[in-house]
């Protein structure tokens, strides 16, 4: 394939929109800082170009390959996770791999390669055989594995958003809805098991979201101040760099998890429905190029990236808004996050990739 003819078939529109993200969380951490690039904003921008090479990087490479090393991922990913509870570094945790002061947390990419590991494992079944319970087990064994490795590390939110995009691949896959409903009875019926599992901190952090005026200056701090913030942004906002929770340091972790309340805070609802109409957009284009492929590799790993999205935002905004617990979750391309952000970007470059070696009508 021609090189002019890689650069038309590029689907520019998918990463302006993740630039115009990523230019949003460089001015949101240059607020955060109060008015400064350092230290998060000019880092921030500074990934986001790396992020923007990377998809142009991975349009050149024939997605085929992917397919040929997918599970090769899985298992490199599987035993990064295994060895992260030896050597993981962070405060009471063993969420990262610190390398010459560089910090990793590979349970951020291995949600892209539990992805592809489904998508291949199901793109080799026939279709006559998806009726059958057993053909999912080992589907369910490739997320098990990671989910309770990422658990134990601990971390329920990175371990959530797995469990979630996995389980969207299966259902993705042609699961049938008497399945569905089993599972979810099962899951509910569980729900005093996982909660025996849960550390203390997570524990406390459920009873939280149930009851968060219960320890206004402890634990329910975040939340309270993080509705406060939302609430007095109004409809337009208090100006750029003029949101009092924010600039006072009330909102805890407004670099990171809190990042979506700040903007509120400052742009009001307006501005939060401009990031979100954005992330909608990001999410159906990758849906639409999944029609447009034709191997059901190609399909199944659009459909798991696209709700990869899909829950990144779906869980730190209903988080930061009091609708589920806090559990530690990055807003996509505008949360301060190395790896998160290129986890998100080589997502991209994989539907680029896909989208130009993998047309139904070539």
């Amino acid at each position: 394939m021609t090189l002019w003819r890689i650069l038309f078939r590029i689907p520019w529109h998918i990463l302006l929109i993740a630039a115009v993200l990523v230019v949003v969380g460089a001015l949101a951490l240059y607020s955060a800082s109060e008015g400064s690039w350092q230290p998060w904003a000019g880092r921030h921008a500074l990934r986001g170009a790396v992020g923007v090479g990377v998809v142009l990087l991975m349009a050149f490479i024939d997605f085929k390959l992917l397919h040929r090393f997918s599970y090769i991922l899985l298992i490199a990913a599987l035993i990064v996770l295994a060895g992260l509870l030896v050597i993981g570094s962070g405060p009471n945790v063993s969420r990262w791999i610190t390398i010459g002061g560089v910090s990793f947390q590979p349970s951020e990419p291995a949600k892209i390669a539990i992805i592809l590991a489904l998508a291949r494992y199901f793109d080799s079944q026939p279709q006559d055989r998806m009726q059958s319970l057993i053909v999912y087990l080992p589907a369910l064994a490739i997320i098990a594995v990671p989910f309770l490795l990422v658990m134990k590390q601990p971390d329920l939110g990175t371990a959530l958003m797995l469990l979630l995009g996995g389980l969207s691949v299966i259902f993705a896959a042609g699961l049938p809805w008497r399945y569905v409903g089993g599972v979810t009875i099962l899951a509910l019926g569980a729900m005093p098991l996982l909660w025996m599992t849960l550390h203390e901190y997570q524990k406390s952090r459920v009873m939280t979201f149930l009851n968060p005026e219960a320890d206004v200056l402890g634990a329910g701090y975040q939340i309270i101040q993080s509705k406060i913030a939302l609430g007095s942004g109004g409809l337009f906002g208090k100006g750029f760099l003029m949101g009092s929770q924010s600039q006072l340091d009330y909102l805890p972790e407004k670099q990171t998890d809190f990042v979506f309340t700040m903007i509120g805070e400052e742009f009001g609802l307006v501005g939060n429905l401009f990031i979100l109409g954005l992330y909608l957009a990001l999410s159906l284009s990758i849906l639409r190029i999944s029609y447009l492929v034709r191997s059901r590799f190609s399909q199944l790993t659009c459909m798991g990236i696209s709700m990869m999205l899909f829950f990144y935002v779906f869980v730190n905004v209903a988080m930061v808004s009091g609708m589920l617990p806090v559990v530690g979750a990055p807003l996509p391309l505008i949360s301060y996050g190395g790896t998160s952000m290129l986890t998100v970007f080589i997502g991209l470059g994989i539907v680029t990739s896909i989208l130009i070696h993998d047309r139904q009508e070539d």
